[in-house]
């Protein structure tokens, strides 16, 4: 909790606009509060450092785990300008996706017979994308994902393209869209208009199309004790590297309406 405080106050932007280490007065006659506790929250996680500043006072500056809580620098821009982290995370999202498409493909299947063509969105580096290419040959897929994620990757399946683009300006045209754990990245009001975009992008020719969503729907707290730990970590990583958080069924039911 002290850390979502401290991120929701823009402290970790206050420090890397200062330009130098500084204090904890600074940082009292900034945010008019008292810090003393995150003071010592901060410390003992390594969120910050400690620097002379002057004779008197110590100063503190961001560490690299502290960059990743800027605001200005979400973790997608961040990667796209350190290449080792977008390897790592792109390679993370990939061995997650493995396992989640499996699933989907033998689970799922009929949501993909009938189409003609499936843009999977966020698609990192087609992981997805390529097994539902694998199993639907006559489906024209597309790999959407930020240029810096995309630009050099090529496929050796003939129905598979990779395309790079932000899905809050335009996503390319598709028989269908999928949305594979993008959602819970995001607020409402950014998710709203993915999804707006993603009506645009299956709207042609008046007819029957559809977005294929796979996301996490919050379960009830009074259900077991282990699975909800983990899940309020994980919204807790959410909400601290990203703008998003899970949701609901009514949640999610009000975002659809409003989309």
């Amino acid at each position: 909790m002290t850390l979502k405080c401290a991120f929701q106050l823009g402290i970790p932007d206050i420090i890397n606009k200062h330009g130098k280490p500084m204090t904890l007065n600074e940082l009292v006659s900034a945010l008019t509060i008292n810090l003393s506790k995150t003071q010592c929250f901060f410390a003992q996680q390594k969120l910050v450092s400690s620097g002379n500043n002057n004779d008197e006072e110590q100063g503190y500056v961001l560490t690299n785990a502290s960059k990743l809580l800027l605001k200005d620098n979400p973790l997608s821009e961040y990667a796209g300008d350190e290449s080792k982290l977008n390897n790592f995370f792109n390679e993370a999202m990939a061995s997650d996706a493995r396992l989640a498409t499996s699933v989907m493909i033998q689970k799922c299947k009929n949501v993909f017979e009938g189409l003609n063509s499936l843009v999977d969105v966020g698609g990192g580096t087609g992981t997805a994308a390529k097994a539902i290419a694998k199993a639907f040959p006559k489906l024209e897929c597309t790999c959407f994902d930020l240029p810096h994620v995309v630009n050099g990757l090529e496929s050796d399946l003939v129905n598979l393209k990779y395309v790079g683009g932000d899905m809050f300006k335009a996503i390319s045209p598709a028989y269908a869209v999928l949305l594979k754990w993008i959602l819970l990245d995001w607020n409402d009001e950014e998710c709203v208009k993915i999804l707006k975009k993603c009506k645009e992008a299956i709207t042609r020719d008046g007819k029957k199309r559809k977005v294929i969503i796979k996301d996490m729907i919050k379960e009830n707290r009074k259900k077991d004790y282990k699975s909800i730990e983990t899940q309020l970590f994980f919204e807790m990583f959410m909400m601290v590297l990203l703008t998003g958080t899970e949701r609901d069924e009514k949640e999610w039911a009000k975002i659809f309406a409003d989309s």
